[in-house]
């Protein structure tokens, strides 16, 4: 049985300091320019306060609330894949002395970060992506160097965004899986916070902060507030094997429905706490004394992404968006074991032109229905 103890905001602010003092740099939420951003931050003061977001197809907006809450917005553009899945990886590096050239393999860039507020849907994404960049076969030692001194504070989520539809994959608004600790915020009639320990490493970051057992209806309340956001999600996947759905369908016409509409911009890539799709370029300075290689994020949307000698393989943004949507829901279950999508509703919040794909998962569906 899961023992579940409470935690003051002063509390809280002692967790964050115990884990500064064990050598984690801290990465919390934060209110930039209207937008929550995950960034480097050195205490609790710099976690929103009172912000709430509202999330539609294309839109997004905060707005501050009299509420002393550190957790009820949703998520913004970031995801916590930039800290392990770095959009930009220096591969190597050369140096022109004279007429000799010396080349070094760059080391992977690490450090011990606390990710603070990590969503019960970002949790699973982490494991998704631990599935594709260590445990299947070929292992990413960037990515595994980041993730293994990667400290885990998660949070229920006490509120559904418009976008969100992590209940229909599974994957919220209750953390599970893979965490050190976990939260649920309680405003009323006290500000506090639940907590939970996954690992030794939560256990012990928690004995040394100040803390007392919660009592049966702190408990209830909190298990309250998880079921009221589950039934509050903004979206809804069909309820059908989607993997199968999607598979079968693949001359749908749809697909050119849903192109006419798409910019082939990417930003549901980019956005998205699972796609992992990279490039390598090489770089150099204007003299042509230095010279890199790196690695970058890419995305299928773009033409160069699939070519091949002779020209692209899919040249078409239908091609494009139907390759994205089908290895997202379908393809990813054959390649991985699961669903490479946990219902975050970030590719639908910021795609320009608001393209939902759980509406257009519903539109191939009921087509099928007759």
């Amino acid at each position: 049985m899961t023992v579940i103890n409470v935690l003051a905001l002063d509390d809280l602010q002692i967790l964050l300091e115990n884990l500064q003092e064990d050598g984690y740099a801290l990465i919390a939420p934060q209110l930039q320019d209207g937008v929550i951003i995950y960034d480097q931050v050195e205490g609790l003061e710099a976690l929103p306060r009172g912000v709430n977001d509202i999330q539609t197809p294309g839109g997004y907006q905060t707005h501050k609330t009299k509420e002393p809450s550190l957790f009820h917005y949703v998520v913004g553009p970031h995801s916590w894949k930039k800290f392990l899945h770095l959009p930009k990886l220096q591969l190597w590096q050369a140096k022109k002395f004279s007429d000799e050239i010396c080349i070094a393999s760059s080391e992977p860039a690490s450090f011990k970060a606390a990710f603070i507020g990590v969503r019960a849907g970002e949790v699973k994404a982490i494991a998704l992506q631990d599935k594709v960049l260590i445990n299947s076969g070929v292992v990413d030692e960037a990515y595994k160097i980041r993730r293994d001194k990667a400290f885990i504070l998660a949070v229920d989520c006490a509120r559904a965004g418009g976008s969100c539809f992590c209940v229909s994959m599974q994957s919220g608004p209750s953390v599970e899986g893979n965490y050190d600790l976990a939260l649920t915020e309680i405003l009323t009639p006290n500000h506090i916070f639940l907590v939970r320990s996954n690992s030794e490493v939560g256990e012990k970051i928690l004995k040394k902060t100040p803390h007392r057992p919660a009592t049966a209806e702190e408990i209830r309340i909190g298990q309250e507030i998880v079921a009221r956001t589950a039934a509050n999600m903004g979206r809804a996947m069909p309820d059908t094997n989607i993997a199968n759905l999607l598979s079968q369908n693949l001359q749908h016409p749809h697909w050119d429905a849903i192109a006419s509409r798409c910019l082939s911009c990417a930003n549901c890539t980019m956005v998205c706490p699972t796609c992992f799709c990279t490039t390598v370029e090489d770089v150099s300075d204007l003299k042509m004394e230095e010279f890199s290689r790196e690695r970058r994020w890419d995305s299928c949307f773009n033409l160069d992404f699939s070519y091949l000698h002779g020209g692209a393989a899919r040249s078409s943004v239908a091609a494009r968006y139907r390759q994205w949507m089908t290895h997202k829901l379908s393809s990813w279950v054959d390649q991985f074991g699961s669903s490479g999508c946990v219902g975050c509703g970030r590719c639908i919040t910021w795609c320009p032109v608001g393209i939902d794909l759980t509406q257009e998962t519903q539109a191939i569906y009921d087509d099928q229905l007759g």
